[in-house]
């Protein structure tokens, strides 16, 4: 049985389409499609119903499905096993943060580091996007989490607190407000999505709900909202910078704790190791939160 086509059932099972399964993989639809129907063929029966919504598994697909998923597991443990041997500082090593840190700090730190390990290639994923890190999707993940996951070690590199910001250009009233108080009647921006969820704006939605004038689903974009004069935007201190004004610390959104973090295997990888304490120190030594 080709080990190819074994990845390709699982990356289609995972993701629920062609489509997403090639962007996945890095190849184009027609490879997928055409891959899957000569697995199809070859094991002699259908591995996934075609409908408009996108693949499901039929019966014979569940079942290799189980199979499927143990062998990629030891695929994965294989690789880690091997690459956790790897002793040089060179290579290529993943790391995944959301946006504006990649933006705002990941950028300069690596910078530093390119210069003192040339031979280590970094590969960066601005996403908030959970990256499997089991069969290394990322060897090293930034986040902002109060618990992190329990299959995954690192430490917490520093505590973020929430403002109140607004900009010039925000002209709804007279003055901008000092505190909680005088959020009355200000015009600001709220969350969509999956951002709902965190602290400060489900503060939102049950105290100010009626003066959200817009919504959005990543910080980044509220920064820049209420830099265009549109609403007050409730932050983490990590999105400071000159187009916005930081009015006052807003208690309720309660801290993000920020932490490094690397799988277990991955964790002796002299590459792995080395930009761990690079960015430790580095984040250690940043006065922006």
């Amino acid at each position: 049985m080709n080990w190819n086509s074994l990845k390709i059932f699982l990356t289609i099972a995972t993701s629920g389409s062609l489509s997403a399964a090639a962007k996945t993989l890095g190849v184009n639809h027609s490879t997928v499609f055409r891959q899957l129907n000569s697995y199809e063929k070859e094991l002699g029966g259908r591995l996934f119903e075609r409908l408009s919504h996108g693949y499901d598994l039929t019966p014979m697909g569940e079942e290799l499905l189980v199979f499927a998923k143990t062998i990629a597991d030891s695929f994965d443990n294989l690789e880690r096993h091997i690459v956790g041997n790897d002793i040089q500082p060179k290579g290529v090593v993943k790391i995944t943060a959301p946006n504006n840190i990649v933006y705002r700090y990941l950028s300069r730190y690596l910078a530093d580091f390119y210069r003192l390990y040339p031979e280590i290639q970094i590969e960066l994923l601005a996403s908030n996007q959970e990256f499997n890190m089991t069969n290394r999707q990322a060897d090293i993940a930034v986040r902002a989490t109060p618990s992190p996951p329990e299959h995954l070690v690192g430490r917490q590199l520093c505590t973020i607190k929430w403002s109140v910001y607004g900009s010039k250009a925000y002209k709804h009233a007279l003055r901008l407000p000092r505190n909680l108080e005088e959020l009355l009647n200000h015009r600001l921006v709220g969350a969509t999505g999956t951002m709902r969820s965190l602290p400060a704006f489900i503060w939102l939605e049950k105290n100010v709900q009626p003066q959200i004038h817009i919504r959005c689903d990543d910080l980044v974009a509220m920064s820049y909202v209420a830099e265009s004069g549109q609403g007050l935007a409730f932050l983490p201190n990590d999105q400071q910078r000159p187009g916005i004004k930081k009015l006052f610390t807003f208690e309720p959104g309660e801290s993000s704790n920020l932490w490094l973090l690397t799988h277990p295997d991955l964790r002796n990888v002299e590459r792995i190791k080395l930009i761990m304490q690079h960015l430790t120190t580095a984040f250690s030594e940043e006065k922006g939160f």
